[in-house]
Formats: structure tokens, C-alpha cells, sequence
């Protein structure tokens, strides 16, 4: 079975500074993985270059099988992003915002069409599709981003911190989504600070730290003895 990803020595540099040091992991289709790691640790260098957003400095990075850089354009289709940041027109219209992503992941008119009205019956952003996103409040926001992100149907869904700033019952409404799509196959590559919605979610996790992967196994190995696995987090984090 091929892989959704897999990432093979891969090493990143910002000039003189190695931000992920020769690090090699896959993810199983269908899984939902939990990538996790202090600020600085390596995590949103990692996720730019499986997306393209920048280059890789060694190593390889393959999803569903399309090497990100050679085959960049198969292995991008593939992938829908969430990012922490909100790269988005902020002046742009809620609609407008989806129906430019789907257009410009090649999803037919007729079809993307289709695709966007499912996902505002899903976020419920029927009433603000002709908002401007700067005037949406910080959960919608997050709604919208996450919304363009599988209008074209991706393979594999990457979130990067997707609850960050949201309420509890935003949050919640979140999880339950994330989980229905993960049981209905969707490949998820989830980051978060938030450590139980990790241990919620995820069924297997890595952890990151100072550019290397410290830890990797299934959740149940994490949070063994009792343990939370934010406990557990902290024990690695702190050894390093």
C-alpha cells in the first residue's frame, strides 16, 4: 500500500541554521497523525515543504506516492492546507475565497459549485458568504480557511493549530467533524498546542524537538500507565 506520506531524510535549512535535521517518518492512509512540538521545533518547516511553500535542502517527501518537488504539481492536488496563519485576501468575499481555491485546484465549475454550498451547510456559513473575511469574527475565520482547504476534495487534510483562538464549543464542533471525515477515510495531519484534542483525535503522533523527531508510535504508547499524553509530552520535551 502506498503511503499518503512519506518523508525520507529530509533535512531543512535556512542558511547557516538547520531547522528539521534528517528526519524520516510516513503516514498510513487513513490515519489521523498528530505532529507535535515546541514553537521553533520544526513543525511549520516541515509542513512548507510538504506543500511547497519551501524548498527542501535534503531528502525527499513523497504524497500518495508524487515526490513534492518533481511531481509538484500531482502531489499538490493532493494536499489541502490549513495554515496557523491566515493567508487569505482579506478583502475578499467568503464565497469568492472558495470558489478562487477550487478553480485554481482545477475542480470543474459545476462541481465546485456543488462542493461549496456543502461546505457552508457544514460551518454554517450560509449568512456570511458575502462578508469580507476581515470582518469576520477569529472562529469563522478559522472556519473559512478550513473550508478552503477541502473544497477540492484532498487526499490528505493538513491542519496547522486549526483551533487556535476558537471557543470551547467551536472547538468541540470541530472535533466531531475532523473525527467524522477521518472514519470516512480522509488522511489528517493535525499540529496542535492543545494536547487533549490531540490525545482526542489522533491515533498515532510524533514529536519534533530542535529540528528532531524525538518520538513516534501509536497514541496508546503515549498515554500507557496512566499517563496523559500531555504528561508524556512534557517528560521528552524536557529530557532533550
Amino acid at each position: 500500500m502506498t503511503s499518503a506520506l512519506t518523508i525520507t531524510n529530509f533535512t531543512k535549512q535556512y542558511g547557516t541554521k538547520t531547522a528539521v535535521d534528517n528526519i524520516s517518518f510516513s503516514i498510513a492512509p487513513g490515519e489521523f497523525f498528530g505532529f507535535l512540538g515546541p514553537n521553533g521545533a520544526g513543525k511549520s518547516s516541515t509542513i512548507h515543504c510538504i506543500t511547497g511553500i519551501a524548498k527542501i535542502s535534503s531528502g525527499y517527501i513523497q504524497v500518495f506516492g508524487n515526490d513534492v518537488v518533481s511531481e509538484y504539481r500531482l502531489a499538490r492536488k493532493k494536499i489541502g492546507l490549513a495554515p496557523q496563519e491566515f493567508n487569505v485576501d482579506i478583502w475578499a468575499k467568503v464565497r469568492k475565497i472558495l470558489w478562487y481555491m477550487g478553480g485554481y485546484m482545477g475542480v470543474p465549475s459545476r462541481i465546485r459549485q456543488k462542493k461549496i454550498e456543502e461546505l457552508f451547510d457544514i460551518f454554517d456559513l450560509h449568512s456570511y458568504q458575502d462578508t469580507p473575511f476581515l470582518q469576520l469574527s477569529g472562529g469563522l475565520k478559522r472556519r473559512v480557511i478550513l473550508a478552503r482547504a477541502l473544497v477540492h476534495d484532498p487526499a490528505l487534510l493538513i491542519l496547522d493549530e486549526p483551533t487556535a483562538g476558537v471557543d470551547v464549543e467551536l472547538r468541540h464542533e470541530l472535533w466531531k467533524y475532523l473525527e467524522r471525515i477521518n472514519q470516512e477515510g480522509k488522511t489528517i495531519l493535525f499540529t496542535s498546542h492543545y494536547l487533549e484534542e490531540v490525545e482526542q483525535l489522533c491515533n498515532r503522533i510524533a514529536i519534533i524537538h530542535s529540528g528532531k523527531l524525538i518520538a513516534i508510535g501509536d497514541k496508546s504508547e503515549f498515554v500507557s500507565g496512566g499517563k496523559t499524553l500531555e504528561k508524556r509530552y512534557l517528560e521528552l520535551i524536557n529530557r532533550k
